[in-house]
């Protein structure tokens, strides 16, 4: 199976967890930035790779690296640009890049200013490869400017942004904390994905749905704690795995980001096949392409080795994040058609 010529849709995909090593470098240097651990693009590259570190704080740790580099418009530009290429370079054509813009102000920049940088720099790679970019903006949840982030989200809908997103930890910062501004958010216009069920349990699932309306749950995996299993199968599901099953809603799943965060052990622990085969709306996706090594492709081959995925279940996912993605129905009969002539193209 050549996983790069299939066509993809990411759902999932974090601005900055996703740099190319060399850019961080330049970008560094054109700030005068000296706290970067390596000087060299392949030791730098080796040191974010968190790939089977299981360890969320060294994880996460690599993020003040990205982020002390993309504080200024020419950065966050050129690093969206450079996402939207290397998808496309992939094989993806449809892609929902996020990004916290409140993370981006370190040095003056407002948050109008971040976002429409981004957004300009998704829409240049856009132009030159094809690849159809769409933002969702995220508001952290142990912090206090959500209201503040969606508002100015709002300003964007309709021009690139198309979501909203509360990320950060889940443990003690429940994201009805936030409910009002996803209540901006969707009245503004903008579709809700919540990150839940990856740092706590069903518990939080059920927090973004019941509390803030979300539409797609990002990562959501610990739903299997609501399930009940026989012989490796699910053979019944508690309230809230019922909720998300009888409502549909996708799940925005990260196979190699969470073995990489000591959420499972291996990929072929992760819960990954046992959700789709259980009638859940799964989607495969990246997270942090830099941190984890990973590309869509590298999704693909991995869960095709370890879960038993084949192109034709390849197929049925990708179309099921077509049909999650937040963007316009054109839009989205557009991609539906680029990825089912792909496929059938594969055979």
């Amino acid at each position: 199976m050549d996983s790069v010529a299939l066509p993809k849709v990411v759902l999932h995909d974090h601005l900055d967890g996703g740099l190319r090593p060399g850019t961080v470098l330049d970008l560094a240097d054109a700030i005068g930035y000296r706290g970067l651990p390596a000087s060299d693009p392949a030791a730098l590259a080796n040191w974010f790779n968190q790939s089977g570190s299981q360890s969320l704080e060294r994880y996460l740790e690599a993020f003040s690296e990205t982020l002390a580099v993309m504080q200024t418009p020419e950065a966050l530009r050129r690093v969206a640009y450079e996402a939207a290429v290397d998808l496309a370079t992939d094989g993806v054509v449809y892609a929902e890049i996020r990004f916290a813009p409140e993370l981006h102000t370190a040095r003056g920049l407002t948050l109008d200013e971040v976002i429409g940088a981004v957004r300009d720099g998704g829409a240049a790679g856009e132009a030159e490869c094809g690849i159809v970019v769409r933002i969702i903006v995220d508001a952290m949840r142990q912090l206090d400017e959500s209201e503040r982030v969606a508002h100015t989200a709002v300003g964007f809908a309709g021009r690139g942004v198309v979501g909203f997103d509360l990320a950060g930890p889940e443990a003690g910062f429940p994201a009805s904390r936030h409910a009002a501004a996803c209540g901006i958010a969707r009245e503004g216009g903008l579709h809700l994905t919540v990150h839940a069920g990856e740092g706590d349990g069903p518990s939080s699932i059920a927090d973004a749905v019941d509390g803030c309306g979300a539409e797609r749950i990002g990562h959501g995996v610990r739903i299997v704690e609501d399930l009940d299993f026989a012989d490796g199968e699910v053979v019944g599901a508690g309230s809230i795995a019922e909720t998300v099953l009888d409502g549909g809603i996708p799940l925005e799943v990260c196979p190699s980001s969470n073995v990489d965060t000591g959420l499972y052990r291996t990929i072929g622990d992760h819960p990954v096949g046992l959700l789709d085969r259980a009638g859940f709306r799964v989607t495969l996706n990246t997270d942090n392409r830099l941190m984890t090594g990973t590309s869509m492709s590298r999704e693909f081959d991995l869960t095709a080795v370890h879960q038993g995925f084949t192109v034709e279940d390849f197929r049925r996912v990708t179309l099921t994040a077509v049909d999650a993605a937040f963007c316009d129905e054109n839009t989205r009969a557009a991609v539906r058609d680029r990825v089912v002539a792909g496929y059938d193209a594969a055979g």
